[in-house]
Formats: structure tokens, sequence, C-alpha cells
């Protein structure tokens, strides 16, 4: 039998809701509610040098004034490095995860003399330098060994079949940073399986994590959730809608108003009032977004 549903909204306290990180939360809430599920709400503050103090509140705030509530207590990432370290110290045993001594520039000249550049808002791909050994170099991080691993293929619910080779298109990827903080990818995949996430709802614009993601969710011997992936929220310049680019933060004075906005990115109808406005976007949600494969 498969197990109940629980879905998440995780968002990091670098600045309150706008427009496009509603849209995430409010496909993720009518999600868990169309199969009768649980919905709850993770503060993703791995990564204290991005997050600011009190937003987190402002975050939750916004959710209620908006009538999205968590059925349990949030979870704050900042509490749970032990997890983080049992989670990597079971990388390193079974030889997955590896210790880097390289500095940033170390990679940009190792990529150079290889005859490779960074791509346009891409990443600098790991050459592998110490893949096989520090080379006397003090360890910096640590990183997911790629290397063997076949391209990954899997189902998205909103964009369909996807497909990527990790060690082509990625390369070993950062578990713990030379800060000391604890990845992303690392954080959320410990998190989803520890809280029992069956389905991950987010925005389109974290699709390529996924397939990282279910290599170390193969790795750690976790189960792999349902992902689907919303639209995004495009700001002036056609880039995603961020703080970046001039998101303003929700007027949760007007939750319709702002609702019927994430709505409709959604392709659910417009609501006239807002006690309607949840149930009936849930009525409909559930007739748009199949659950398997």
């Amino acid at each position: 039998m498969a197990p109940p549903y629980i879905g998440r909204f995780a968002p990091s306290p670098t600045g309150p809701l706008h427009a496009g990180s509603l849209v995430a939360a409010l496909a993720s809430w009518l999600d868990a509610r169309a199969h009768g599920g649980q919905w709850l709400v993770r503060i993703e503050d791995v990564d204290s040098t991005r997050c600011l103090p009190g937003l987190d509140q402002t975050i939750r705030q916004q959710l209620a004034a908006l009538g999205l509530h968590s059925d349990q207590p949030p979870v704050y990432q900042s509490q749970r490095t032990p997890l983080y370290q049992q989670a990597l110290s079971e990388l390193m045993a079974s030889g997955h995860a590896y210790p880097c001594g390289c500095s940033r520039r170390d990679i940009e000249l190792a990529l150079q003399h290889n005859g490779q550049v960074k791509p346009r808002h891409g990443e600098l791909i790991y050459p592998g330098t110490c893949r096989k050994g520090l080379q006397d170099k003090p360890a910096r991080a640590w990183r997911f060994n790629t290397q063997g691993q076949p391209p990954l293929h899997w189902h998205d619910r909103r964009l369909g079949e996807q497909s990527q080779d990790v060690a082509l298109d990625v390369g070993d990827f950062i578990l713990k940073r030379a800060d000391g903080c604890f990845a992303y990818q690392l954080a959320v995949v410990v998190d989803d399986a520890a809280q029992g996430v069956t389905d991950v709802v987010r925005g389109q614009d974290l699709a390529d994590n996924t397939a990282r993601q279910i290599l170390l969710q193969r790795a750690l011997h976790l189960p792999t959730p349902r992902y689907l992936h919303t639209p995004l929220v495009l700001g002036p310049n056609g880039e995603k809608l961020s703080k970046q680019n001039g998101a303003q933060a929700l007027d949760s004075a007007h939750p319709l108003a702002a609702l019927n906005q994430a709505a409709a990115m959604l392709g659910l109808a417009g609501q006239h009032a807002l006690a309607d406005a949840l149930p009936n976007w849930v009525a409909q949600w559930q007739g748009l977004y199949n659950r398997s494969p």
C-alpha cells in the first residue's frame, strides 16, 4: 500500500514571498489537499550566509493571511545539522563522497587548461581533480562522485519524461561547502526522507536539481518522491522573478488578488470570493495532474 500523501513548501528566508514563490506555495498546498494529504512548511535556512533574521516569521504570516496553513509546526534546516552530517558520513563510508581541496580559481584554471569555459548562466563543471586524492592539499569541501553513474530518467507530473546525465552535465557536485555549510542538494534529500515527503511540488527553476537528488536518494537508500514543477513567473527582464530583478513582496492586505494571480499561472479559473477560492481550486486541481506513474 502506498504511504499517505505528504507534501511540503520549503522557502528560504532570503526575502518575503512574492508572486513567483506564491505559485509554488499554492500549487503544493492544492496538491496536498486534492489528495487528502498533509502539507508541511520547511524553512530552508541551511545557508546562513544568505538568510535574513525575522524573514521566516514574515513568510509564515504571509502564508497565514492567504489561508495556507501548515499541518505541522515548521521545521528549520538550521536545527538539523546532525542529520546532514550523518548522511555525509554514510556517503563517505560507501565511497560516494570524497574530500576536495580545490578553490574556485583552481577549478577555473583546470577547465581553461582543458579548453573549457563556464557557460553563460551556467555553473563550473568540476573536472574531478581531487577524485583520486587531495595531492597534499587540505580538504576544503566534500563532493559526490558521479563517475560511472548512468543517465537518469524520471517522470515529472507536469513536464513529462525527463532525463539528465549528471556526470556529463553537472559533474561531481558539492555536498558540504568550504565554509562548513551543507549544500542544498544534501539537505533537501535528507529532510524530504525524514519528513516522509511523498510528493515534491516546486518551481520549474528547481527541476534541474532533480537528477542530483535522485542520485543521493539512491546512494542513501531513501525513497524517491514524485515530482511536479510549476510554471515560473518572469520578471521584466524575462528571467525568473526574484528580489534581484524587482519582485515585490506579496500584499497580504489583498489576499484574493494575489491568489488569483497565482492560480492563473496554474491554469485555474479566477474566483470572486476568498472563502470560495481555495475549495474551488482544490476541486479543479483534482482533474489536472495525475500522480502516476
